[in-house]
């Protein structure tokens, strides 16, 4: 270095001691200039600059430094206060971390310590956990550091004060410390990233399940931790204390078992970590180290079929060191409860414990904090057992199972004998839980412990005890006999149980013997204390062998009956065999006795099924139907219910179960049946049926169940069922067919009906059935339109019904009341297709009845005889119907619970014949239909019914009154259709429109289907004038299926109207004349002889081009009102009359008949009256021009002007119908073709156009004549005054157009198109939105070739039109289209395929397609 860089450099060092920095700097600056590879000078500088705050360039300089001399540390140091005042902490330690290797490498440890204490403040304060734990193992032995650090003298604990590195010195002399920050740190570590990780990966598709996530989770973690090896360096570090030392100890068991469960079974790890693990808790528990969680992992896995066999001192070490543990508490309740002795010294001691309550609540309180545990299942387990708790017994070993199955899975190691103990717990708790029930799961477990253990006495009894239930008796036999040779003959508990039980299977097979046997078993047990209830029942199996032995062995049976009792009288079998004995064979026999002693039984225990049938029987023969179902419920409640002692949802309910005693099921059945509870007789039957699929009773009463409960199909086959069981049961067959009556499947109902009155032709009921089918056939068959097959089932039912009169006087109220049904039905008919048939019926009826009539209606209602000269007619049939309904009253008593509807049917039938009465005429009746109602309703206020008919009978005399009824219905029942349906009508009746629209929305809210409300709907919107609205609800009323004839006549009577409107735009077409023509069809069906129908429908005919069909329909209904005109002579009639003969001489001028044309135009003209009303005027004009049509069509055009001109005087001064003569007479004068007369139409136009400028059609016609002359002069004088009209003024007069397309014509006639096409665009621009217009335009520009304007304009309408405008559309688009022609002019012919011009269209199409 020379001597200019030495001065240099002293002079930055003591500028820099002077805090001159720049003067440093430029110091600094020169040696580098004369030396730039000068270490110290860059030091310098860098410092220099850092004190001036120039960073980055003084970071750049100490980097230059090191790069020059790496193993110097004042650069370093230099960078580290650079990176500390920048607060790049990370930069800082790795800085530091530098100059730790470079003091070691100098071993210089007190500078080495210092720079580590500062390393690990930083990290401690800025670092993440991680490089915490990091930073600590640089104090540890692996540490690179340690060798330097380790010669470092001890701490002086007295004087931390006297060192900087105090700390350092610590841990490197004693590192336990250090040891337990990495443990604490480490664990919360990899719990923050197992937490992390597993919420990080649960959401992703296709992952594992939770629990298995947290395993792989784990297992990554695990395999690299190092905590395994920080908890041994604890353990084996001379400074842990016990205390410590068991705690890590803990600490690396657990940690080594969550590694263990976590390993799959196939891992070559997981087999070692199992062994380590066995090893430490064998350890921990054979030296008695007080771990809980060991101990209970050491317990867990050992594998024994008894609490005992884990061993009795373990347990008793483990109460001891944990005291108040869970686990300790069961096993102290489990030793109290079970007495459990163990040897000292030679002896037998039991084991005694200080308990401060009931053991069992004990055990049963720790096992809801241990419901993981095996032994607490195990111990819970049995004790349910013991306590004869069965289905909780089974709830526990089911969860003790299914601990085992996880145990094994993550342990993979096999738990044989804790397995095999529960198997026994299940199956002995299947076995005696409602035997045999579970019988065959119970056996599913007994031959798998017999197949692992034959000796098994747990197993050998049970399956004794399901053979013998089986009455397998020799099976069962041999099994107890095993069972008892397995333990020693002083064993008072299971060894005597299995000899009793083997005797009572032998006295089953031998009953001498099994009575020796028995005895023998009877003599063991009389020395025994405490056990009576074996003793009575030993008792009374002897006796059951004697009284099966019969004879006089029967009284050594009475006699052992009464001594079981006497050593327990709460044994139930003695008191069911003593009530048998009293019953049938004590003489004389005691059925009080017996009675009692089924009673003593059946109360005592419920399974005592003998007992109970016998009861239940008993109370059924004296109808106590509420005893009947107790004795039923409780014996089902016996057996185990619907689940046979298993809730739902447990685990043992794998399925439906045979009920033991069908006989309780089938008569609670009967008793829920009786009380109309169907669904769960239905429930009861079913059950029954699982025990004997092949009961005919059962299936007929479950089918009859279904039927009542309105499940017709399921009825059908159960009741298919039992006939297929008992094909000659005619009650089958009978609620066979009351099912298919009910289900509307009538023929099939009658055919099954008429297959028992083949065999029992007088039997009533069926009879009854019968005339019921035929009647709801002929409703059917009315409602459907075919009302000459209604007729004929109408008479059908009153023919059967009379027959059941004659043959069932008891039936004759039901009887009566179907014929009165009937009789009101047919009486709804007003022409009979077989009228002799009907009087026949109705004659008979009225033989049986016309002396019967009551006081009710006398001087009321007189029958009227029937004359065979007279037509038949719906009012002698309704005559007849009340007669009826009044003789069905007369025939029931006033107690009757039928009378309140019998009054009802009466006063209902009465109000329709004062509706077809003379009104002056029916005060009286009137009173009596109401008093009949009042009546009905004094008798059953709350039905609906009779509260709706009392406002319909006074709906127009009494208006308060009838809403009065209204409301009271709806008061009882709010959702009433038809009550709020009926009170709409009674406001629009009387002007309330804003009431009635309310009331028939809440009708249509209630049932959209509703076609009334529909139909009350429609009026309103007529009485408010929306005509539109009106016709629309009365289509969509007419759509439903309900049979309201009047909404069609309404509907048909609309449209009919709409088409004849002078102002409509759109001509008359079939789509709006054949819904009109259908539903008329449909209303003649019901009402064939109205004559304003027939004349609609014969109009709408005429509509349609049907003009034979329309003269036909008016010719009936001409007809009709001849013979309503001679009954009454009505001038109303008579007009009708009048109106109908000119609009039938209209349609048969139509058909060139001109002759009866005439005639019927002579007949008008005869009948009207010479008055100057408007109406009279208007028939008189139609019916002169129409006869002067006539005669000119027929030649005589000398009559033919005389009408015509008759018709022009006619008209007087009323200038429209004057000038639709006057158009009418011109046209007839231009088609004779003389000059003369056409000069004369002319000329006739021309006045009428100039009295009456407005008169369109003059106009129209008069322009029109111009047109075929050519004669322009004339369409000018025509269309100038109608031309210069507003527009507004010239489309109100000419709502149709007509002047734009005669001048359309008129230049197209004279070659002038493009004239015509600016005529026709003028109008469009007028009036932009007429479709007709545009279409118009359309065409004409296809003439002219222009298709892409005429493509344009039809585009532009396209996507707005309806499909009856895209029907006359399209064809035009496929012409002006250039691409997708064809389809369009096929999706024509798919719209309207009957248009031949649709047809045209497509073969011009692909004519210029193939050109093209």
């Amino acid at each position: 270095m020379s001597s200019f860089a030495k001065s240099k450099l002293k002079a930055a060092r003591d500028a820099l001691g002077k805090k001159k920095y720049e003067q440093a700097r430029e110091a600094a600056a020169q040696v580098l200039d004369y030396e730039p590879d000068n270490y110290t000078a860059h030091v310098f500088l860098g410092l220099a600059l850092l004190e001036l705050g120039q960073h980055e360039k003084s970071e750049q300089l100490y980097r230059k430094a090191i790069e020059l001399k790496d193993d110097q540390v004042l650069a370093w140091q230099g960078i580290a206060k650079l990176y500390e005042q920048t607060h790049r902490w990370n930069d800082l330690a790795s800085t530091l971390e530098h100059i730790m290797q470079i003091f070691a490498k100098n071993e210089d440890a007190t500078k080495c310590a210092e720079t580590l204490q500062k390393f690990m403040d930083i990290r401690r304060e800025h670092g993440t956990r991680r490089e915490v734990i990091q930073a600590l193992f640089l104090y540890l032995p692996d540490s690179s550091l340690y060798p330097v650090l380790s010669s470092l003298p001890p701490p002086d604990p007295t004087n931390p004060t006297s060192t900087s590195i105090f700390p350092t010195q610590s841990a490197i002399h004693n590192s336990l410390a250090v040891y337990e920050e990495l443990v604490s740190l480490t664990e919360r570590e990899e719990e923050i990233f197992i937490k992390s990780e597993f919420d990080k990966r649960r959401t992703r598709l296709g992952g594992p399940k939770p629990e298995q996530l947290k395993k792989d989770i784990g297992i990554e973690v695990w395999h690299s931790s190092k905590l395994p090896a920080l908890y041994n360096d604890i353990l084996n570090h001379p400074s842990t204390s016990d205390e410590l030392r068991r705690a890590t100890e803990s600490k690396l068991i657990r940690y080594k078992q969550q590694l263990f469960l976590a390993l799959p079974s196939t891992d070559p790890d997981k087999r070692q970590v199992g062994m380590e693990l066995d090893e430490m808790v064998h350890g921990i528990v054979t030296i008695g180290i007080p771990d809980e969680f060991a101990w209970c992992m050491w317990f867990e896995g050992r594998d024994s079929d008894t609490v005992e066999g884990l061993g009795l001192a373990y347990l008793e070490q483990f109460i001891e060191l944990f005291p108040t543990s869970t686990l300790a508490l069961m096993l102290t309740g489990y030793f109290a409860y079970s007495k459990v002795t163990h040897d000292v010294e030679g002896s037998t001691e039991e084991l005694t414990f200080a308990v401060d309550s009931d053991p069992y609540d004990i055990i049963l309180d720790a096992f809801s904090a241990l419901p993981d545990s095996l032994l607490a299942n195990m111990i819970t387990a049995r004790v349910h057992l013991q306590e004869l708790e069965y289905t909780d017994a089974i709830k526990v070993a089911e969860s003790g199972l299914e601990l085992v199955r996880r145990y094994e899975s993550n342990t993979a190691r096999e738990l044989r004998e804790v397995r095999k103990a529960f198997h026994i717990i299940l199956a002995t708790s299947f076995v005696h839980l409602f035997p045999p029930k579970h019988h065959p799961r119970a056996l599913y477990f007994l031959n798998d412990i017999l197949k692992q253990d034959p000796t098994n006495v747990d197993g050998l009894m049970g399956k004794g005890y399901v053979f013998q239930h089986a009455e397998k008796w020799e099976e069962a036999e041999v099994l107890f006999a095993q069972a008892a040779n397995q333990l020693p003959d002083d064993d008072m508990n299971k060894g005597v149980e299995a000899k009793e039980e083997g005797a009572w299977c032998l006295s089953r097979m031998h009953a001498d013997a099994g009575i020796d046997a028995l005895k023998e078993v009877f003599e063991t047990l009389k020395n025994i204390e405490d056990r009576d209830i074996d003793k009575a029942r030993c008792l009374w199996r002897i006796g059951r062998c004697y009284w099966d032995l019969g004879g006089e062995s029967r009284e050594d049976a009475f006699k052992y009956f009464i001594t079981s009792l006497k050593h327990n009288r709460e044994y139930a079998p003695a008191y069911t065999s003593l009530g048998v004995y009293y019953s049938e064979h004590a003489s004389p026999p005691d059925p009080t006795r017996a009675s009692k002693c089924f009673q003593k039984a059946f109360e005592l225990d419920a399974r005592e099924a003998e007992a109970a049938r016998r009861l239940a029987e008993g109370f059924a023969d004296e109808r106590e139907w509420d005893l009947v179902e107790v004795v039923a419920r409780r014996t089902i409640d016996g057996e185990g219910g619907m689940g046979a002692g298993m809730e739902e949802g447990d685990g043992a309910v794998s399925g439906k179960y045979l009920p033991t005693n069908a006989w309780a099921w089938k008569a609670l059945g009967v008793v829920e049946l009786i009380r109309r509870n169907y669904a769960e007789s239905i429930k009861a039957f079913q059950v029954a049926l699982r025990a004997d699929v092949d009961d005919q009773l059962s299936w007929l009463r479950l089918g009859e169940a279904y039927s009542k409960a309105g499940r017709h199909v399921a009825a059908l086959r159960a009741l298919g069922r039992a006939h297929e069981l008992q094909p000659d049961d005619w009650m089958c067959t009978y609620f066979i067919g009351e099912v298919q009556r009910q289900a509307g499947r009538l023929a099939e109902a009658l055919v099954s009906f008429q297959s028992i009155l083949d065999v029992r032709p007088n039997e009533a009921g069926v009879l009854l059935s019968v005339a019921q089918a035929h009647l709801d056939l002929a409703r059917h068959e009315r409602f459907t339109g075919f009302v000459a097959r209604a007729e004929q089932s109408f008479i059908s039912c009153i023919d059967v019904l009379l027959v059941a009169i004659r043959q069932s006087p008891g039936y004759r109220g039901v009887a009566w009341k179907i014929a009165a049904d009937a009789l009101f039905e047919l009486s709804a008919i007003t022409v009979f297709a077989d009228e002799n048939n009907v009087r026949a019926a109705v004659t008979v009826v009225c033989e049986l009845i016309r002396d019967q009539i009551s006081a009710r209606l006398a001087g009321l209602f007189k029958l009227t005889p029937l004359s065979p000269d007279d037509p038949m007619t719906g009012l002698d049939v309704l005559e007849a119907a009340v007669a009826a309904y009044d003789y069905r009253i007369t025939v029931g008593s006033y107690e009757d619970i039928a009378l309140p509807s019998s009054l009802y049917d009466l006063a209902v039938a009465l109000h329709e014949w004062i509706l077809k009465q003379p009104s002056n005429t029916t005060q009286q009746a009137s009173e009596a239909a109401n008093s009949f109602l009042i009546q009905a309703l004094q008798k059953e206020p709350g039905n609906v019914r009779f509260w709706v008919a009392l406002g319909d009978l006074h709906f127009a005399q009494k208006p308060k009154l009838s809403q009065h009824a209204y409301i009271k219905a709806i008061e009882v029942d709010n959702k009433n259709v038809v009550a709020w349906t009926n009170i709409g009508l009674l406001y629009l009746y009387h002007n309330d429109i804003d009431l009635a629209t309310q009331a028939f929305t809440k009708a249509q809210t209630l049932d959209p289907d509703h076609t009334l409300a529909w139909i009350g709907q429609a009026l309103i919107a007529t009485a408010n004038g929306h005509e539109a609205n009106a016709r629309t609800l009365l289509e969509h009323a007419v759509s439903m299926t309900a049979d309201v004839p009047m909404a069609d006549l309404q509907f048909a009577l609309r449209v009919l109207s709409t088409v004849n409107d002078p102002n409509t735009v759109c001509a008359p077409n079939q789509e709006r004349l054949l819904p009109a023509f259908f539903v008329l069809g449909r209303y003649f069906q019901r009402c064939p002889a109205d004559a304003c129908g027939l004349h609609i429908f014969g109009l709408i005919c005429e509509h349609l081009g049907k003009l034979e069909q329309g003269v036909e329909y008016i010719s009936r209904a001409i007809t009709l009102l001849e013979a309503a005109y001679e009954e009454k002579e009505d001038p109303i009639v008579e007009r009708q009359f009048v109106i109908a003969h000119t609009n039938i001489a209209r349609l048969r001028l139509g058909l060139q008949d001109y002759e009866g044309s005439l005639a019927s135009f002579e007949i008008a003209l005869g009948l009207l009256p010479e008055d100057a009303e408007r109406e009279s005027q208007i028939l008189r004009v139609q019916a002169q021009y129409g006869s002067g049509l006539a005669s000119f069509k027929m030649g005589d055009l000398q009559a033919a002007m005389t009408a015509f001109q008759a018709a022009l005087e006619s008209t007087a001064n009323d200038l429209v119908l004057r000038g639709q003569v006057t158009v009418l007479l011109a046209q007839t004068m231009w088609a004779i073709g003389t000059p003369e007369f056409r000069e004369s139409a002319k000329g006739l136009l021309l006045d009428c156009i100039t009295s009456d400028p407005e008169n369109l059609m003059a106009i129209n016609t008069l322009a029109g004549m111009g047109i075929l002359t050519e004669d322009d002069g004339l369409v000018d004088a025509a269309l100038s005054e109608i031309l210069s009209l507003p527009i507004e003024q010239r489309h109100e007069l000419d709502p149709r157009r007509d002047v734009t397309y005669l001048l359309v014509q008129h230049y197209l006639g004279l070659g002038d198109s493009d004239r015509a096409i600016k005529i026709a665009q003028k109008a469009l621009h007028v009036e932009p939105s007429n479709l007709q217009m545009r279409r118009e335009v359309a065409s004409l520009l296809l003439r002219q070739g222009e298709r892409d304007a005429a493509s344009a304009i039809l585009a532009s309408v396209a996507p707005n039109q309806n499909v009856a405008e895209e029907k006359t559309t399209l064809s035009l688009s496929a012409l002006a289209q250039p691409t997708q022609s064809q389809r369009s002019a096929q999706k024509a012919i798919m719209l309207e395929p009957g248009q031949l011009r649709n047809w045209q269209t497509l073969a011009y199409v692909r004519a210029q397609e193939a050109l093209g």
